[in-house]
């Protein structure tokens, strides 16, 4: 019986895996077709694929009703009003920024994105082939759950809807602000639509709810489920292109380009291009803080812990008390590079001739201070960006006749990842990335090991992590075949084989940075998607990722500083 249970659940795994390649292989075709209409035929192997997958950042989405936690985790990643679009068009920075079109920024992803007209958004893509595979899914959980609501309101074949609908439309159509009696009267109806409780949807509401849009809820559901209504009825169906100059520039590495020039022009300007350099993919406040923090903040706005002000600091009310340490931190030679190119990958370069180390709670030794060290912090990368802009980082520069190499003597990636064992804020050390969907696999040496952290106050996990086509495509069965493998897997992220490819080529192909560069890599928890409720959709980390946070960067910096 164990045996038989053991090969359903392989085989499982097995149904997922497929549905993976299925998706990227259909997404990568309908991109090379210019088109297609996600509830059409063009669309069908893509949905088919997702509900089999059933992810669990979608939740329910497999059943009739309605998924409220990953429909929240879709719109906060999309950009406000594209749910009344018929007309999605994906575009490169083809100049829409010099335009009277005012940009949308999701809260939750950095991009540029323009509402055309009433029918028509368009989503700038800067960040490569990931944020199409990105966008491409959610696009589908949220086609997919507009189609529930629209199949749960329609009574007959000429239109006609519940009386719960008709409800809906009057509160959403409504030019006055609605009272308390009103709103819970809607949600009462909406309820009904979504096949939720009312009590779901009262706790659901204020977390859709905007400052210009407090009743977004309502709104979203309406929206979704008048388009679907139309595509059943009417037949005219909600369609995503990608332009020309997108399918044109895509995989060049364009925006890459322009960025790792920027900063090495300001290396080179500042007298810093070929000094000792100390690399690290992160946050744009740990590193800055880890340096600042303590010799700026003094009396009051100093804790007796220094966690407690690294937590203080990360709260949004806290703005005077980050503006202190930035200035602090302006004026001790940090350089500011905010992006221009389209990245949304901002940069700071920290010039440690300049640092009074006595401020600091770092030890730096004498003989490796003499080198005069710049640790240069880049924001985080978003999958398959993240080669294009290390890659593009570590080639040498072109400067009063000749190429210059940059003299790269570390590398360090901080970043967040999904633990298959453990709990948010644990931390996890990998040995090797192996890379979802091929048969490519990085190992190296991890200059960082499980006895640097385990005596930090935080729960350190070592093995293997899987770098993912993308993380709102893995459901549990996947997941436990990646734990329970031979692989020992203990997490999963989206950029780890992506910087290990570029590192690998700059060092032992290129010869562009030294085959002997050190490299570090370590990950906190930012969810557990093995545990009921404890996926990217059901919140953020809060305050619970400050330590692990700050306890990585302190390592990472201490290993600079001393080796």
């Amino acid at each position: 019986m164990n045996i038989m249970n053991k090969k359903q659940g392989r085989t499982r795994a097995q149904e997922s895996s497929s549905a993976i390649e299925r998706m990227y292989i259909t997404m990568r075709h309908l991109f090379n077709r210019g088109f297609y209409k996600p509830m059409g035929v063009s669309g069908e192997t893509l949905r088919e694929a997702l509900l089999l997958l059933r992810p669990e950042i979608y939740g329910s989405i497999g059943e009739e009703k309605a998924e409220l936690e990953g429909l929240l985790y879709v719109v906060d990643r999309l950009p406000q009003g594209i749910e009344e679009c018929t007309f999605i068009n994906l575009t490169s920075d083809e100049g829409y920024a010099n335009s009277h079109f005012k940009a949308i920024i999701p809260p939750k992803r950095r991009r540029n994105c323009y509402r055309i007209d009433d029918e028509q958004m368009n989503i700038e893509i800067t960040r490569g082939r990931s944020e199409i595979y990105d966008i491409l899914t959610h696009l589908t959980f949220l086609f997919v759950e507009s189609h529930k609501i629209s199949k749960r309101v329609i009574i007959d074949e000429e239109g006609s809807t519940v009386r719960d609908w008709q409800k809906l439309e009057n509160a959403v159509t409504a030019t006055k602000k609605l009272t308390q009696k009103e709103r819970e009267i809607a949600i009462t109806h909406t309820a009904n639509i979504l096949g939720r409780t009312f009590n779901e949807l009262t706790e659901a509401y204020p977390k859709f709810a905007t400052e210009s849009q407090p009743e977004r809820l309502l709104h979203i559901v309406y929206w979704l489920g008048k388009l679907a209504i139309e595509e059943t009825i009417n037949n005219t169906k909600r369609t995503i292109t990608f332009s020309p100059v997108l399918r044109e520039r895509l995989g060049h590495h364009i925006h890459g380009e322009v960025w790792a020039e920027t900063i090495k022009s300001e290396l080179h300007k500042n007298g810093l291009l070929e000094r000792p350099i100390h690399i690290i993919s992160a946050n744009m406040h740990s590193v800055m803080n880890s340096l600042f923090a303590k010799g700026t903040l003094k009396g009051a706005d100093a804790k007796k812990d220094i966690f407690q002000t690294y937590e203080a600091l990360s709260e949004s009310k806290n703005s005077l008390l980050r503006n202190k340490v930035e200035k602090s931190a302006l004026q001790s030679g940090m350089i500011q590079i905010n992006d221009t190119s389209g990245t949304n990958i901002d940069i700071q370069i920290f010039d440690t001739d300049k640092i009074d180390f006595s401020k600091t709670e770092f030890k730096y030794l004498e003989e490796v201070k003499e080198n005069k060290a710049v640790i240069f912090v880049m924001d985080y990368a978003f999958g398959e960006q993240a080669y294009e802009t290390l890659d593009e980082l570590l080639k040498p520069i072109h400067v009063d006749g000749k190429d210059v190499q940059l003299n790269v003597k570390s590398i360090s990636i901080m970043g967040k990842a999904g633990i298959l064992e453990g709990a948010k804020g644990d931390v996890m050390i990998p040995t090797a990335h192996i890379f979802e969907g091929t048969a490519d696999n990085y190992p190296f040496k991890n200059e960082l090991s499980i006895k640097d952290l385990e005596d930090c106050g935080v729960s350190v996990f070592e093995g293997t992590m899987i770098t993912v086509l993308g993380t709102s495509l893995q459901n549990k069965e996947i997941l436990k075949f990646f734990k329970n493998s031979t692989w020992n897997v203990i997490g999963l992220e989206m950029e780890g084989a992506h910087y290990q490819k570029a590192i690998q080529a700059a060092s032992r192909v290129r010869n562009s940075i030294n085959e002997d560069v050190k490299v570090r890599y370590a990950y906190y928890a930012s969810d557990n998607p093995l545990e009921t409720g404890g996926t990217l959709a059901s919140g953020g980390l809060g305050t619970s990722g400050v330590k692990p946070t700050y306890v990585i960067t302190k390592k990472i910096l201490e290993q600079i500083f001393n080796s």
